[in-house]
């Protein structure tokens, strides 16, 4: 009886999250295998097209390489900052949490409108490049796959950090005093007690920058428009076509980077169950 009233309460969340979760997903799906125009039937010619046609088959690798190379990044500077955020702990942890609520939250057009103003052809830090000349800034390649890199480092670091922090928060003092007794160093430390204590957090933390990244659209758009061929933009672009809208194509698309973001967190979540196996 108790648990028909706990189902009875949560209805309203199942109805929610099945009419903005799971509907939308099923319709996708369901879409991406009907012909071109809506007709009757079934067909598997938008996925041969996805996995064929150069210009897709360029958007899944970049998709791909930029996501992997951002999260990897974001990753090693995330380590270092809640490394050190922890170890410091008391007012400066607090502020420096604080700074990260903030920053983490800044993203999308506001942030690729930001790096435009400072980076850009006429940029704050470009203009200063070319006074002082410093050709590094002065031609700085914002609008080019490593300013796209740039931009999802940006936002890769904080996300990453707030994730790691409660992962170090775990590690106690007693383990690093222990392997001072036996004659260990701060190095011996974490590569034989801290990262492997560490690394279910940090495949689960890579996992989440990798889906962050990879479906990230507003800041790769208003930085670079369709210059530059990822998924999230190709996806978008058979949507709201000014010419061809193709729905049905886009929906194979949208597809194929939901099987992309469900295979790298559930490869991560199997390391990372096998990591914690061989520790316990």
């Amino acid at each position: 009886m108790q648990s028909k009233r706990y189902l009875l309460a949560g209805f309203p969340f199942i109805l929610l999250a099945g009419m903005f979760e799971v509907l939308p997903v099923l319709t996708t799906i369901i879409k991406s295998f009907r012909p071109e125009g809506g007709g009757f039937g079934l067909t598997l010619e938008h996925y041969v097209a996805v996995f064929t046609k150069p210009l897709y088959v360029s958007a899944i690798r970049n998709s791909l390489l930029i996501s992997a190379a951002s999260a990897a990044i974001g990753l090693l500077v995330a380590f270092a900052a809640g490394r050190a955020a922890c170890e410091r702990g008391g007012s400066v942890k607090k502020l420096f949490m604080s700074i990260l609520n903030m920053v983490s939250n800044f993203s999308g057009v506001p942030l690729a409108f930001s790096f435009i103003i400072l980076f850009g052809n006429a940029g704050v830090v470009t203009i200063l490049g070319r006074s002082l000349g410093i050709q590094s800034l002065a031609e700085f390649p914002l609008y080019t796959i490593w300013g796209l890199m740039l931009t999802y480092i940006y936002f890769q670091i904080p996300l990453a950090t707030l994730l790691l922090i409660p992962a170090f928060d775990s590690i106690r003092r007693e383990w690093r005093e222990a392997v001072n007794i036996m004659g260990g160093n701060d190095r011996i430390f974490w590569r034989k007690v801290g990262i492997p204590v560490l690394l279910p957090s940090l495949l689960g933390t890579f996992s989440t920058l990798f889906a962050n990244a990879i479906s990230a659209y507003a800041t790769a758009y208003a930085l670079l428009m369709n210059n530059y061929s990822i998924l999230p933009i190709r996806i978008a672009e058979q949507f709201k076509g000014d010419i061809v809208q193709r729905p049905e194509f886009g929906s194979a698309l949208a597809v194929v980077l939901m099987l992309i973001m469900v295979c790298s967190m559930g490869i991560t979540q199997r390391v990372a169950g096998m990591t914690g196996g061989k520790k316990a």
